[in-house]
């Protein structure tokens, strides 16, 4: 039987507010099994942003990347996100490593080619080096990845973190019976916006397309789903949306993605 093996995104978001980052960190820590981390910061990505005179351009959920908004991505997703994750975790006995997907050659993309839409110095997933992941995750380490991978040239990419994890779920299903939970501020995918109790248990695909007929589904949901599907096509086990709780026994206040 092969090992449990859970692999966790978490928004920039929930790193932004200390309360946010410890009752994640919190929650990751008390994980059982073997556990790694992906983890975005868009949103500091913007502010930077703009501090520095840069405007963000995002489309469908995605974010259009120039020289100078990649420069901003490796500052705060590699630098400032990355380790302010990690030192938290280290603070909680959690033996992180953060990591981009350059290190190790761990993550190896290529740019996306320009098309109706040109995204810049953003990285489609090629390959993960699951022998190389697996080492670490067996010598004892808990990988923390932020949302930069490389094209093996030399360039660095900005890689959408939450198709990082599904692909990153789907490889390691050869070795590991994976689950990918992806961690954001609301309990799950909620049918109506206003309402937060308003959580849809379970969605495959009918019910997915009926949601985004009626226009219940938009925005940055639709390419989290997205890559939900496909990781579920690609071999992971099980995937699932909701807020950090939903990673302590005994929760069921979720969304369960399938099929």
């Amino acid at each position: 039987m092969k090992p449990t093996l859970s692999i966790v995104k978490i928004g920039g978001a929930f790193l932004e507010e200390p309360g946010l980052v410890e009752s994640f960190t919190e929650a990751f820590t008390a994980l059982k099994g073997l556990k790694l981390l992906v983890h975005g910061g868009g949103k500091r990505a913007t502010e930077l942003s703009h501090r520095m005179g840069i405007e963000p351009r995002v489309v469908d959920g995605r974010r259009i990347t120039d020289s100078a908004s990649l420069e901003v991505a490796v500052m705060v997703y590699g630098g400032w996100a990355n380790k302010t994750l990690v030192a938290r975790l280290q603070a909680m006995g959690c033996n992180a490593l953060g990591l981009s997907g350059a290190d190790a050659n761990l993550i190896r993309a290529r740019k996306r080619p320009a098309g109706d839409i040109d995204y810049g110095f953003v990285g489609d997933i090629e390959s993960v080096n699951v022998p190389a992941v697996s080492a670490l995750l067996e010598a004892g380490f808990v990988p923390a990845f932020c949302a930069l991978t490389h094209d093996g040239q030399g360039q660095l990419l900005n890689t959408n973190a939450d198709t990082i994890a599904a692909d990153l779920a789907a490889g390691l299903s050869q070795r590991y019976a994976t689950r990918l939970l992806y961690c954001f501020e609301k309990a799950g995918v909620l049918e109506d916006i206003a309402n937060p109790s308003s959580v849809i248990p379970r969605i495959d695909r009918a019910a997915y397309d009926q949601l985004r007929a009626e226009g219940k589904i938009a925005a940055g949901m639709l390419p989290k789903l997205h890559n939900c599907f496909q990781a579920l096509e690609k071999g992971v086990g099980q995937v699932f949306i909701g807020a950090p709780e939903m990673l302590r026994p005994g929760h069921h206040i979720h969304t369960e993605i399938r099929l």
